[in-house]
């Protein structure tokens, strides 16, 4: 495409965005539709089981329900912040167990108001082709599509993040210093917000100030059980923190923290990822107001990833607002750019095909009701349902740093009374793909293969999703 074209596709999108026909909500809300027809679809995935989807569910949506429920407004718990539970709780008020779906639905608003307040961001920062760019490599990012439909805090915190930098950018400091806030009580990794806002109030320094404590007024505001549980409250968000640093299972033959987070941004954003790194270098060298509370908050964030050992893909969230608004700053790259958002878009259609599938967990769930007594002890590995009638001993996830389950062994089992053990391959693959690293659990594992009957096997495939199940009965 010649400079000449793509110079006349820039000024006929900012036409058609102010056109009196459409206004500038008329693409934003294509876009949205389009975004929540993506998430929508595969939203009751692994139901009703709160940890087939993703396992950090369990953590937030029974908790939301116990604050409606009698229990009182203080969650107990910190390992994240508590205003995702707040924001779901009222939701929860008339079900009569913790309802997933309730949770995944409030989640996909949260998306979409991710999405609307990228829009916003790219808008302010460089213009309407921007907020188009930015509001579309949001909506199609793989990674922000897969959590939006999850009840956990990764998405929430995009909100907050974009929120937070678009007021930033339209030097509006305190309301940027609540939004901060706000932003870190959905996860802790909000903290990062205050370089940027430093940048926006440099030299400002009452506002500056002001903004600031605002942010920590809301920050308590949003988790004031925080100030309750004080000694808790530290030991547990700074327990999470070093799992993060320490690493996780899976993760043990990854490439170096920079390497890996690069490709996990690739993976959300494809070929598209090149232009936000290109509007990242013009933001450094131009050094614009703008372009630096955008730049130094990718920096920042993204040095802090580098000390991680645990390379969760939904980590690098927070980057795509920024990120995908950098990009749009290049009006003349503007179709370039959404050409290659159809990349992303492709594969996040893909990933969306899988959850209208069953899962092969749940297939398992059933099988096991049905073939065996109710009562009967049995050992599960982390990632499996429920057993309603049975008795389970949950075995620990296995990680770096972290001690040996004595329970896996399987003369342990037979003397604790365990008659069966139900394993799956999200839990079995990564150990044996690092069994230099789990020598003991891959014995585990190999024992029961050679001393143990397989008495039921699942695997993917047809309409099933999911990782291999494995119901093996233990040698008296």
């Amino acid at each position: 495409m010649t400079a000449r074209r793509r110079s006349s596709f820039t000024r006929a999108v900012d036409r058609w965005a102010e056109s009196q026909w459409g206004g500038r909500g008329t693409a934003l809300l294509g876009i949205l539709a389009g975004a929540a027809a993506l998430r929508f679809v595969g939203v009751q995935y692994g139901l009703p089981f709160g940890n087939l989807l993703n396992p950090d569910e369990q953590s937030i949506v029974p908790r939301a329900w116990k604050l409606v429920h009698g229990g009182g407004g203080d969650p107990h718990w910190f390992d994240y912040p508590s205003l995702l539970m707040y924001v779901n709780a009222p939701f929860q008020w008339w079900q009569d167990e913790p309802s997933y779906l309730t949770a995944r639905i409030v989640g996909v608003v949260l998306g979409l108001a991710a999405i609307a307040a990228t829009w916003w961001l790219g808008r302010r920062a460089f213009g309407t082709s921007a907020g188009v760019v930015a509001a579309t490599a949001t909506a199609v990012c793989t990674i922000h599509v897969a959590y939006s439909r999850a009840a956990v805090t990764d998405v929430p915190l995009t909100l907050g993040v974009a929120l937070a930098l678009a007021l930033m950018v339209k030097g509006r400091l305190e309301l940027a210093g609540l939004a901060v806030g706000l932003a870190m009580g959905f996860k802790y990794p909000g903290i990062f917000l205050l370089v940027p806002l430093v940048v926006a109030g440099w030299k400002q320094w009452p506002r500056l100030a002001a903004s600031i404590a605002l942010a920590v007024m809301a920050f308590f505001a949003s988790s004031p059980f925080i100030l309750v549980h004080r000694h808790q409250a530290w030991h547990e968000a700074f327990r999470v923190q070093r799992l993060a640093r320490e690493g996780w299972l899976g993760f043990e033959h990854d490439h170096i923290a920079l390497i890996a987070f690069v490709d996990r941004l690739w993976q959300g954003l494809g070929p598209a990822l090149i232009v936000c790194v290109i509007g990242l270098v013009v933001a450094l060298v131009r050094r614009t107001k703008v372009d630096l509370i955008l730049a130094l908050f990718v920096l920042a964030y993204f040095i802090d990833l580098m000390t991680l050992q645990a390379h969760f893909d939904r980590y690098v969230l927070p980057l795509v607002p920024p990120l995908g608004a950098l990009a749009g700053r290049m009006r003349s790259l503007a179709p370039v750019t959404l050409l290659l958002l159809i990349v992303p878009l492709t594969w996040s259609v893909r990933d969306t095909k899988e959850l209208t599938r069953t899962d092969t967990r749940v297939i398992a769930q059933r099988w096991v009701e049905r073939h065996i007594s109710p009562g009967t002890q049995i050992a599960a590995d982390p990632s499996t349902p429920s057993f309603e009638g049975l008795r389970v001993l949950a075995l620990r996830l296995p990680g770096p740093k972290r001690a040996f389950d004595e329970n896996r062994s399987i003369v342990r089992l037979r003397r604790l009374g365990v008659e069966d053990v139900v394993v799956t391959g999200a839990v079995t693959d990564r150990v044996l793909d690092a069994r230099s690293d789990y020598p003991r659990e891959a014995r585990f594992y190999d024992q029961l293969g050679a001393r143990a009957k397989r008495i039921y096997y699942l695997q993917p495939g047809d309409d099933r999703a999911g990782p291999w199940v494995a119901v093996y009965r233990l040698p008296a």
